[in-house]
């Protein structure tokens, strides 16, 4: 589990993310709390870098999962490595067959209403039943549709399964967001305690399972572009004959 505690220059980044980094460690601190003994590893971090291009959680990711291969189109080989396609060959390590998810917060202060499938429709029975104790709290919600913009991403990218919760939106969009009034009074305590339970019981059931998270199929690489073919020019045709001039 993870979230950003990097944030924008225009405030002091309290609903990005420091309410998604506080609402991670709170789920840590609730796990330990209650002295659970899950039979996998959890693991939390907390990414820099994010807002200039999910910096802190690609290194990572590349550093112990895996990268794409570099681009052979000039053009995308000219762009910063977080902007560039997901299309090239894909160079896995070991470490990336040990980990069963990854679960992000960062969307802001407001409660979980539920959580991005990202494509992955194996998994929707699975989290259906782990939501259902906290369809009272207002966790209700499951879309296959895919978020962006987010760290969840670098782990997508590689095979890994990534989530982004579902949040209410409270002011995040038409107030906080990138802005100077993302200050600590636009926090939602109460909302974020909602956050921080559910969190730590999706990662302690991902933590319990006999085995790991269903994936989706490894992105698969384009295809190689076909050399562009050459046009022999048109030979020049013949000049037309000029009209006879007109008799006198």
């Amino acid at each position: 589990l993870g979230a950003h505690l990097d944030s924008w220059h225009g405030g002091t980044g309290a609903t990005d993310n420091a309410a998604g980094s506080a609402i991670t460690m709170e789920a840590i601190r609730i796990l330990k709390a209650i002295g659970v003994k899950p039979r996998r590893t959890i693991r939390i971090a907390l990414w820099s870098g994010e807002e200039q291009g999910l910096l802190g959680s690609h290194a990572y990711v590349k550093d112990h999962f895996g990268s794409h291969a570099e681009p052979t189109d000039p053009r995308e080989l000219a762009m910063p490595e977080w902007l560039r396609k997901d299309d090239t060959p894909l160079n896995l390590k070991p470490e990336q067959a040990k980990v069963s998810a990854y679960f992000n917060v960062d969307n802001g202060t407001g409660k979980i209403r539920g959580i991005y499938l990202e494509g992955n429709e194996s998994v929707k029975p699975i989290f259906n039943d782990w939501m259902q104790p906290f369809t009272d709290l207002g966790m209700t919600t499951l879309t296959m549709r895919n978020t962006g913009g987010t760290d969840h991403e670098s782990f997508d990218a590689v095979g890994i399964p990534g989530f982004q919760f579902i949040q209410d939106p409270v002011e995040y969009m038409t107030r906080t967001h990138h802005s100077n009034e993302d200050v600590y009074e636009r926090i939602q305590r109460d909302d974020m305690m909602q956050a921080a339970v559910i969190l730590a019981a999706y990662v302690y059931d991902a933590a319990m399972r006999d085995t790991m998270l269903p994936r989706k199929p490894l992105p698969k690489p384009a295809p190689a572009a076909k050399p562009a073919t050459t046009v022999a020019p048109a030979a020049p045709s013949a000049p037309a004959p000029k009209p006879e001039a007109a008799k006198q």
